[in-house]
């Protein structure tokens, strides 16, 4: 089997879990969104994936995003970025990057905001999600805002030029039931709503707990391994 007709079985795989997931919770497909991370895997992959028509890809290392992107810029790709983001990476992310999932404090939003109004022109605002945290208080290490500063973050990004609110991410509490978790974020997210209604992105789950976001209420989706097989070594 080529690594085309891989990705392709993987593909359908990962839409058909994607569909049976909407059918048990009364939703339609197409108000999924797939977003393929492609973290630790060549760019040649992300080529593959277009071909396949994946248009939304993600990465979490910048240092290993920023060459993949450029060899990939003359597809027609979304580039998201998902993982944690020091504000010393933010002018690299946004040589390439639309969308930042991981925004979770203030002084990042203020990095953000700078560097899309230094890039000047006609450029679309950059979508920025605040990430919550849905581990316990005790845990550490993952990023992601504390529940109750979620509004106060998202407040700023309304405020900061260059930017765009587009909702809310997170990722499921190691070792739990992501189910429970997911049901707090998505009080979240109505929360969110509320107050901002173009606000309407609630990314959530992953290769092993999509069903439950999608059950949740989850718009976007960050598939990896599902999609493209176990994790390799870091591209260099």
């Amino acid at each position: 089997m080529t690594r085309e007709e891989e990705l392709a079985t993987n593909l359908k795989d990962v839409r058909e879990k994607i569909a049976d997931a909407c059918e048990r919770a009364g939703r339609d497909p197409q108000e999924i969104t797939l977003v393929a991370v492609t973290k630790t895997f060549p760019a040649s992959d992300v080529r593959l994936l277009a071909g396949l028509g994946i248009t939304e890809v993600a990465e979490n290392r910048d240092q290993e995003a920023g060459p993949k992107a450029a060899e990939c810029r003359d597809l027609p790709l979304n580039w998201h970025f998902v993982g944690r983001l020091q504000t010393n990476k933010v002018k690299s992310a946004l040589k390439y990057a639309g969308v930042v999932h991981s925004v979770d404090r203030p002084k990042l939003v203020s990095a953000l905001s700078a560097e899309a109004v230094a890039r000047g022109g006609p450029v679309e605002p950059v979508t920025c999600l605040v990430q919550v945290s849905l581990d316990p208080p005790e845990a550490d290490g993952r990023g992601g805002a504390r529940p109750e500063d979620v509004p106060g973050i998202a407040a700023e990004i309304v405020e900061a030029p260059g930017l765009a609110l587009g909702g809310i991410m997170a990722v499921a509490p190691l070792g739990e039931d992501p189910g429970p978790a997911f049901e707090r974020l998505a009080e979240l997210t109505k929360e969110l709503r509320a107050a901002h209604p173009d606000a309407t992105i609630m990314s959530a789950g992953m290769s092993g707990d999509l069903a439950e976001a999608i059950a949740c209420g989850a718009t976007h989706v960050r598939i990896g391994t599902a999609l493209l097989g176990g994790r390799r070594a870091i591209v260099r």
